[in-house]
């Protein structure tokens, strides 16, 4: 009787927990037993990695197999045990050493001919297991790139199981190394020298950018809604390494990464379609749930755009995402945990026949009512800045002096970013953003006057604002005063906080 020991990781969500597999080998009918909660597509593994191990001029033991999977109470699934399970089952028959096993993790789905295949997750995983004290990390030759991003560990590729029991056997130089660091070339975005007019909507997504605040954008067809919402992440700052990486896990889960160049280092931009299900929206799926869109928009800007054509319950299930920036997906299997910090970015045409004039709609008040009430009051209380867009009257306009670029305007929205980060941080905070600034802290630590906010307590009287939408409006005040170089507040820029909230398309 043999045992052996190898290492995988199992995800949940973005969540790692590293998998001892173990292999005993003893006497018995010849037959594979594989115990620890495997799903269908692990339950599978047995027959693909016996015919991987046979196609790679190895001999299979013609034995009792027992493979377990420690913790024998988490479910498991995938393909990404394939190689662990080879390489743990050999060990255990006496056909390559054990020592280089101990501290190594294995990922990878194995070919019938011996291929490693890429599998999902590889960047999660392979945190995962540095936290459990693995030193080195096998995995598919097309996961270096992403593989090569965690620092600590020693990274090696396979292109077969062949070459993965050579460097069990000693043979260094087996496996591939990961590529060298290449410097890339910032993306290029759009620019917002592109957008005719709309000087309104221009500083409303400039406020949006220094601020990270979300935005509803409300104008007929060809406005330039859409353009708008594109140019945002050009004036937004490249992500800090940690946020980079938990984009990149996120995607990376997803199936999404680029091959060529894996590290998401700029805020990605996701646009969603009107027929999107909730599923897709925020995660889902058979088991253990994917991440959706939301999550995908992680430390980015999430774009729907023909807002009031989503269906209410799948619009309304952001709603949680907004305020708390992850969204748990619960499952038999138990909860994913995906983060979903981004910024929402709604657009919508006032009315369902949109005419390029508004004097032209044949929608009765009424019709265009329950129209722009697809959009619920909860979900439209947590949008700060709401822009009503006129349909664009001239193409050119030699006189006007011509549009600022995104340089121009993201040197602005840096200032005010790095204005309030300094702020919150003497006050021992590391609130990034106003937009993540609790609304107690505003109230209590950082309580304005009572004449700055005059009106705002005129309309929390009134019944006009919520509570919520009073931290808003506090917070997007915040973000006017640091655009305009001021220390705090004051009435006018409360005012006008409170202005970008009760903006609405105008009724007929």
């Amino acid at each position: 009787m043999a045992l052996a020991q190898a290492w995988s990781v199992a995800l949940h969500g973005v969540d790692g927990l590293a998998v001892e597999i173990e292999a005993d080998v003893g006497v018995g009918q010849p037959r594979t037993h594989l115990l620890g909660l495997p799903d269908a597509s692990l339950h599978e593994s047995k027959e693909r990695v016996k015919a991987a191990v046979r196609n790679s001029e190895e001999e299979w033991p013609k034995q009792r197999i027992v493979l377990g999977l420690s913790p024998a109470n988490l479910p498991k699934g995938g393909s990404g045990y394939d190689l662990a399970i080879a390489c743990a089952t050999l060990a255990a028959a006496g056909s390559v050493p054990l020592d280089r096993l101990t501290t190594t993790v294995l990922l990878g789905e194995l070919a019938l001919d011996g291929r490693v295949r890429p599998v999902r997750g590889v960047l999660p995983s392979l945190l995962a297991a540095r936290r459990a004290g693995l030193l080195t990390a096998v995995v598919p030759v097309d996961s270096l790139p992403e593989a090569s991003l965690v620092d600590g560990m020693q990274i090696h590729g396979a292109h077969t199981l062949a070459e993965v029991l050579a460097w069990l056997r000693g043979e260094t130089a087996a496996l591939t190394p990961p590529p060298p660091a290449v410097d890339l070339p910032e993306p290029r975005t759009a620019d917002l020298a592109d957008v005719v007019g709309q000087p309104e909507a221009r500083w409303a997504l400039e406020v949006a950018a220094a601020g990270a605040h979300h935005l509803l954008l409300t104008g007929p067809p060809g406005t330039g809604k859409t353009m708008l919402a594109e140019r945002l992440p050009g004036l937004l700052p490249p992500l800090t390494r940690q946020d980079a990486l938990a984009v990149t896990a996120v995607h990376s889960v997803a199936g999404v990464l680029s091959p060529g160049d894996p590290l998401v280092s700029t805020p990605p931009f996701v646009n969603v379609h009107h027929t999107t299900s909730m599923a897709a929206l925020i995660g889902g799926g058979s088991g253990m749930a994917k991440p959706g869109a939301a999550s995908r928009a992680h430390r980015g800007v999430l774009f729907l755009d023909e807002a009031c054509e989503f269906g209410q319950k799948t619009i309304d299930t952001l709603r949680t995402a907004l305020e708390e920036g992850e969204i748990r997906i619960p499952r038999r299997d138990g909860i994913a945990r995906y983060p979903a910090r981004f910024q929402l970015i709604l657009a919508t045409n006032p009315c369902p026949c949109a005419p390029p004039k508004e004097i032209d709609c044949t929608c009765t008040a009424t019709v265009r009512r329950r129209y722009q009430s697809r959009l619920s009051g909860p979900l439209l209380d947590r949008v700060d800045l709401r822009v009503h867009m006129r349909a664009t009257t001239a193409m050119s306009n030699a006189d006007a002096a011509p549009p600022e670029p995104t340089a121009v305007v993201r040197e602005r929205v840096l200032k005010a970013r790095s204005r309030a980060a300094t702020r919150w941080q003497a006050h021992g905070h590391t609130w990034p953003t106003n937009a993540q600034v609790p609304g107690p802290a505003l109230r209590r630590e950082f309580a304005l006057p009572r004449p700055t906010t005059t009106l705002l307590d005129r309309a929390l009287s009134t019944g006009a604002l919520t509570g919520r939408g009073a931290d808003r409006c506090l917070r997007v005040a915040w973000t006017l005063a640091d655009l305009a170089e001021s220390d705090r507040p004051t009435a006018d820029h409360v005012a006008a906080a409170l202005g970008f909230r009760e903006r609405r398309a105008h009724l007929p």
